[in-house]
């Protein structure tokens, strides 16, 4: 693991950090890994951060059930007057995480909706949500708010287009992550009241979009700062067709938006302390890659060979993951003496398809449909190679866990794919995994073909896993690069001032 360098000394600038999900709390998906674990690296370089997200029943029951609120608010939205309880929670010295309960609007089963759909009521949910940040932004004299996603970025346009309701954050600054900019948080005109805000700014430079609420464009022409989760996802999303109606705006916003690729967390994926797994190993010694591998084929009734190449897929079943590319291949995969494990959960199309290939390929292909971590941790550890030809990927955490497990990946070119994984270079003895660009199933094919031939090279192949397992994919770099972002921010408000 590298050594850690915690970046700018002592910050003096108060951060909330707000998101609608945050581990260890709250989790739907990657979102709440990343505010997570980007919260705990800020707090641990000296920076004050404060957690902002709903109180919603599991969390009550799970984190708050002895605990008594620290305060209570007052806030209106649309035309009535709502009570809230704050819960405030001290997880480190540097780290605090303030719950907002309001049990008509969180205490649910689940965070965004149930099996029949979203939740018809999720406007006014995370519109409230919205103005409940600014009030912890006010009671911890906060320097900066950092949003994360649609659920939080009104939170931007309610601070900058009333700016005479919060009076105490008028140095205040306003960044926004764009994790995945499929999801807009898209609202129909009914549902406008609930923002209090006046007609005149449903329009197409700030909240309109096609006749509808955007919740995120919202953000995006308000925030000060704009940031993606990989630089190369910000250049896609300026692109035409890549923006999902927003690259226009995106364009417009281009000085204020960078990309800055997420990292992982290596207290909970490092294979030499992962309880998960069958036998903890490192890249001096991965031995024990091995016996997890034995412990995979046992599981989901391989063929116990360890020379045969496992290769896993991890991940939501959902379009825009390449799964197609991997049907498309399937067959072919098998013809080339290839285990197959699949783990995830999603549409019903991918979770029969897979399901469908493991009764008919008994002893070469594994299917479990669920979203299981412990699962993924073993899968991860066992395999040999991470399959992710994804058509798009903001940035994508997986393949860094993989390659901290010495799972090679093979990757689309896109997103943060592009930005994490190193493509095999046998000439300069270089590369962390294989890389390929065109959404089809023959490029994928002759990318897995390429893998196979360095792992039927045991020198080569034992190389590039000691590379891949040595890559810095730490929290530690990124959040360098957030602070800096937060200091600029800082430093030109003051010149504002000042001039």
């Amino acid at each position: 693991m590298p050594e850690k360098s915690r970046g700018p000394s002592n910050p003096r600038f108060v951060i909330t950090m707000a998101s609608a999900e945050i581990v260890p709390f709250a989790k739907t998906g990657g979102l709440a890994d990343v505010v997570g674990a980007l919260s705990q690296t800020l707090a641990s370089s000296g920076a004050k951060v404060n957690l902002a997200m709903p109180a919603y029943r599991a969390v009550i029951a799970n984190f708050l059930a002895k605990q008594k609120p620290s305060t209570t608010l007052a806030i209106r939205i649309g035309d009535k007057i709502v009570g809230v309880q704050l819960y405030k929670k001290r997880i480190g010295r540097s780290l605090n995480a303030f719950f907002i309960r309001a049990d008509e609007y969180f205490d649910r089963e689940c965070l965004y909706g149930d099996d029949s759909g979203d939740y018809s009521d999720n406007a006014e949910r995370f519109a409230f949500f919205s103005r409940a940040v600014l009030e912890v932004a006010t009671i911890t004299r906060s320097k900066i708010i950092h949003l994360h996603d649609w659920q939080a970025a009104p939170t931007a346009a309610f601070l900058r287009l009333q700016p005479e309701r919060y009076p105490a954050l008028s140095d205040t600054r306003v960044v926004l992550t764009i994790h995945n900019l499929s999801y807009q948080g898209l609202f129909g005109t009914d549902h406008w009241p609930a923002l209090d805000l006046d007609w005149r700014h449903f329009n197409p430079s700030q909240f309109e979009f096609w006749g509808k609420i955007n919740y995120l464009k919202s953000g995006i022409a308000t925030a000060h700062r704009l940031t993606t989760v990989s630089p190369t996802y910000a250049l896609e999303i300026q692109q035409d067709g890549g923006g999902f109606g927003l690259e226009g705006l995106l364009r417009e916003r281009a000085e204020d938006l960078s990309g800055i690729l997420n990292g992982i967390d290596y207290e909970v994926w490092n294979p030499n302390t992962d309880s998960y797994i069958k036998e903890r190993f490192g890249a001096t010694d991965a031995s024990g890659k091995t016996e997890c591998k034995r412990f995979l084929q046992d599981c989901y009734g391989l063929e116990p060979d360890p020379n045969v190449p496992i290769a896993c897929v991890v991940t939501r079943l959902v379009e825009g993951k390449g799964l197609e590319l991997i049907m498309d291949i399937s067959q072919q995969l098998l013809m080339k003496d290839v285990q197959l494990l699949v783990l995830g959960r999603g549409e019903r199309r991918y979770e029969e398809y897979f399901m469908e290939l493991a009764r008919k390929n008994t002893g070469r292909v594994g299917t479990r449909i669920a979203f299981d971590e412990a699962a993924a941790h073993q899968m991860i550890a066992g395999a040999d190679i991470l399959l992710m030809p994804s058509k798009r990927e903001p940035c994508g955490l997986t393949q860094m866990y993989a390659v901290r497990y010495g799972t090679v990946p093979i990757v689309r070119r896109t997103g943060g794919l592009a930005d994490s994984v190193e493509p095999y270079d046998a000439t300069n003895h270089r590369g962390t995994g294989f890389v390929f660009d065109d959404f089809s199933g023959k490029d994928l094919v002759e990318a897995v073909d390429r893998a196979l031939s360095v792992y039927h090279n045991e020198i080569e192949w034992k190389s590039l896993v000691h590379r891949a397992m040595t890559a810095d994919h730490s929290w530690d770099r990124s959040m360098r690069q957030y602070l800096r972002l937060y200091q600029d921010q800082l430093q030109n408000q003051s010149i504002h001032r000042s001039g």
